[in-house]
């Protein structure tokens, strides 16, 4: 399926340029969206709670602060780049009592909107741009003359130039030096749970975490010595495929290695493992995932807890602690 690209040359900096731009938060992406804007010269300002630990850092930066409410009052485009689980409570409260028709909410992540938690008045467009890096590096390649692609989306085009805002927000962050990919909502939405669930972490924790214990447990050697195999050189071997692509990662590791990759990888990563993959992806796609998700969240968030202290307690990660203390370069 072939997907749209567009560049600078193929979109118009001016349509953002004549919009107030809230940027409600200040972390990873916030920031990045908050400065890039500015810098290229949209009118921004940053909306937070009082009292947050942000409000003196983004001041600091040179933008706007005021609180989330006044932000969404003032702002033609209100993108709200706060964690998934607060979205909806937040907005609630103090975002949609000031919006107005012909605004347009925006989203870096569409989780919310796709799964019916926001809904947003007919009379307002709703758009995504989403960056495909996080944060710090939106903001490094920005201020370093390039971009890190965008994916823009519309679910809501009420004042029929919603595409338009899109693509311009886009290249105000940056997106248009490297390219600005359209798509829908549900795409980015469940590609992105997908591909955090059960390739990015999900499915590499558990790799790595399996060929730990492989190791040290049924194979009985060292638990340093399987840190460094099966967790400390994944970087040298995602960083070349980030790089140049699998195949130059192939070219770049011994002919004993790349003999081991053909004949173990799909022993590994099995028929099994892609059914299990297809389950996954019916769960985001029909909402339980984001179902459980949730009811976690109102419940204190008591299951994820839990895991991440199964997780900090387990022998790879106090093995890695210790290791670590080697390495000087960090």
């Amino acid at each position: 399926m072939a997907i749209t690209i567009l560049y600078e040359q193929d979109v118009n900096p001016e349509v953002i340029k004549s919009k107030k731009v809230a940027i409600i938060g200040y972390g990873s992406q916030g920031h990045a969206h908050a400065l890039n804007l500015h810098d290229s010269g949209v009118d921004v300002r940053v909306g937070l709670r009082e009292g947050s630990k942000s409000w003196a850092v983004a001041e600091e930066a040179g933008l706007k602060v005021m609180t989330m409410e006044d932000a969404a009052e003032e702002a033609d485009v209100i993108m709200i780049l706060i964690p998934d689980e607060i979205q909806a409570k937040t907005y609630a409260e103090s975002i949609a009592p000031h919006l107005h028709a012909g605004d347009t909410l925006a989203f870096g992540h569409g989780f919310n909107i796709h799964y019916g938690y926001i809904k947003a008045p007919e009379d307002v467009n709703v758009i995504m741009c989403a960056p495909k890096g996080p944060g710090h590096i939106v903001r490094r390649q920005f201020t370093e003359g390039s971009g890190v692609p965008d994916l823009i989306c519309v679910h809501q085009d009420a004042t029929g130039d919603a595409w338009d805002i899109a693509r311009s927000y886009a290249w105000g962050v940056g997106g248009a030096r490297t390219g600005i990919m359209e798509g829908t909502f549900a795409q980015e939405t469940e590609e992105d749970l997908f591909g955090e669930q059960a390739v990015l972490c999900g499915g590499c924790v558990e790799l790595v975490k399996a060929g730990f214990d492989t190791l040290v447990n049924y194979g009985g050697y060292p638990e340093e010595l399987a840190y460094f195999e099966v967790y400390h050189e994944l970087k040298m071997i995602v960083d070349l495929m980030y790089e140049k692509g699998i195949s130059f990662m192939n070219y770049s590791i011994s002919n004993t290695a790349e003999y081991g990759e053909y004949y173990a990888g799909p022993k590994v990563i099995n028929e099994q493992s892609r059914e299990a993959m297809k389950l996954i992806l019916d769960r985001i796609k029909n909402g339980e995932f984001a179902k459980e998700f949730v009811a976690d969240c109102e419940n204190d968030h008591k299951w994820l807890l839990e895991q991440r202290a199964a997780c900090d307690d387990l022998l790879i990660e106090k093995t890695g602690k210790e290791v670590r203390k080697m390495f000087s370069w960090l």
